[in-house]
């Protein structure tokens, strides 16, 4: 049956070229009107996602003629290349004559559809560029050039269209969402465009993200993605003085409740389920810019806990994993923490590597690069390989939470069913914080129902630049965090220093050390307890 459903995929897919690339294809998608631009988006608007050049260069540096015929081109730079974001970084005494040219240029090389310059997530990227850069690409262009400019927009917003409910990328859908959106408010073209863009938005909310409106996937990377688009989307309907839908104005104001709750009073990136560190402080000043403020007072929101003051914050994955649908950047780290003292990591998970089906993608979703307990090197969780992306095959449930938060006595404490079916066992952690003293007691307790015995490990991950040094008696790990002291020890267990690797920088990595807990459950609920003292 593989074999047979591998043939019939293959034909489809087979099928489907050979129509993208057929007269009557294009005849279906070169259905336009030639109505000129009513509304001109303004480019700032899309300051919170694109990486401008600090350095300007002019059009003019460019070869007009033969910039779409480089065939040496890596994937990188073609992709680079035909989204148009670069037209963010150009002068803008650049010469609209020649800024025209080059997308005419583009039009006369590209006019019919072709699988590499009009993938999905190029041709949604080429149209917010070519109309939010509309003093540069339109403005002062004779009536030709702009017909053929309007055509092609629609004609390629209309391949959008027919495409985006085959995306299996949500992002993806998201970026054609807004893309389309925007032809929409641009030529002023209610049913075709705006309504068809607006219905696909809410129903994209509706089913990637949660009754609290965090996503389903539990990153936290795809939820600032989703606020960031979502703003925009508001953004281009006020700036346009077109109506704001209601969904846009309620789904933003649950994001803003999750974006709120991850980043207010927490001076780090948090490394949990496929986020890596970012630069919050721009999107910061973007929403503040715009007038968006956003509170959550919650200590548990999106399977996260977060206790904090001003100087410490400790958080902890308190969330059952995703459905497989939603699984694609799920890293099996169930009940893992991180510990903040004073806007520095004194505890960390490792963070994500993002290229899919590469061994340090693999590595990076395991439970080994998390800090918390493993049984017998397994994982929590089960992976299996399907696309060339690694998703769950076989997730787990918290089965229960608790918080204290009080002025001189935290608590987190929550359990989970990942090495039920294996093992037969619970793993229970409890984390208390005592902020007169500053000290961290930690409890894991391995819950058996039958007697067998087995190794574990529990694993505290630090930063590259810290510095562990053990005693001298061998129960205690000596932790340098800039110029503050901390000290590790765990009684009844070993404790040692490893190497691992650190993915806190998306899709590289860095040598960092890791405290390990190592021991043989011996009994039927194991209690192993751990201590970090500040000592200066």
């Amino acid at each position: 049956m593989i074999y047979v459903n591998q043939f019939f995929l293959n034909i489809s897919k087979y099928f489907r070229k050979f129509y993208f690339n057929s007269k009557i294809y294009d005849k279906r998608i070169s259905k336009t009107n030639f109505q000129n631009i009513s509304y001109k988006p303004s480019p700032h608007l899309l300051s919170s996602l694109i990486k401008y050049q600090k350095k300007k260069f002019k059009i003019e540096d460019f070869s007009l003629s033969e910039i779409w015929n480089n065939k040496k081109l890596s994937k990188k730079d073609f992709k680079n290349l035909n989204n148009f974001y670069w037209f963010f970084s150009l002068d803008l005494k650049s010469s609209k004559e020649n800024t025209q040219s080059v997308i005419q240029n583009w039009i006369e090389t590209n006019q019919k559809y072709n699988s590499k310059s009009w993938n999905f997530d190029l041709t949604a990227k080429r149209i917010i560029a070519w109309l939010s850069c509309y003093n540069l690409t339109y403005e002062g262009g004779k009536q030709d050039y702009k017909d053929n400019f309007n055509h092609m927009i629609q004609k390629q917003t209309n391949h959008l269209i027919n495409e985006i409910n085959k995306s299996g990328f949500v992002d993806d859908k998201l970026i054609g969402c807004a893309s389309i959106i925007l032809v929409g408010l641009c030529y002023q073209d209610e049913k075709k465009y705006l309504s068809f863009g607006s219905s696909l938005l809410k129903k994209i909310a509706k089913t990637t993200l949660d009754n609290n409106g965090f996503p389903k996937s539990r990153n936290i990377k795809q939820l600032i993605f989703y606020l960031k688009y979502f703003i925009l989307i508001r953004e281009w309907f006020k700036e346009s003085q077109i109506n704001i839908p209601e969904h846009i104005e309620e789904t933003i104001y649950y994001l803003g409740k999750g974006y709120a709750f991850i980043s207010q009073g927490v001076d780090c990136d948090l490394l949990f389920n496929g986020n890596n560190l970012s630069n919050k402080k721009n999107f910061d000043n973007y929403l503040k810019r715009l007038g968006y403020k956003f509170k959550n007072e919650k200590n548990d929101f999106g399977g996260y806990a977060i206790l904090k003051n001003k100087g410490v914050c400790i958080v902890m994955d308190v969330g059952s994993s995703p459905n497989l649908d939603f699984s694609n950047d799920y890293q099996s780290g169930a009940l893992s923490l991180e510990i903040i003292s004073n806007g520095k990591k004194l505890i960390t998970n490792c963070g994500y590597h993002t290229k899919n089906f590469s061994k340090l993608n693999k590595l990076s979703k395991t439970s080994a690069t998390h800090s918390t307990l493993i049984i017998d090197d397994n994982s929590s969780c089960k992976f299996a390989e399907v696309k060339d992306t690694l998703i769950l095959k076989r997730g787990l449930k918290i089965l229960k939470k608790k918080f204290i938060f009080e002025k001189n006595y935290w608590k987190i404490e929550a359990s989970h069913d990942g090495y039920v079916k294996k093992y037969n066992s619970i793993h229970e952690r409890e984390i208390e914080f005592y902020p007169e003293q500053m000290v961290f007691i930690g409890t894991d307790r391995i819950i058996k129902k039958t007697k067998k015995n087995y190794k574990f490990d529990i694993r505290f991950h630090l930063e590259p630049n810290i510095k562990l040094m053990k005693t001298q008696d061998n129960k205690s790990i000596l932790i340098e965090l800039n110029d503050e002291g901390w000290k590790f020890t765990c009684d009844n267990y070993d404790i040692n220093i490893d190497n691992g690797l650190y993915f806190g920088n998306k899709n590289s990595y860095f040598e960092n050390q890791n405290i390990f807990i190592s021991g043989i459950s011996n009994y039927q609920t194991e209690n192993i307890k751990w201590e970090i003292k500040k000592i200066q």
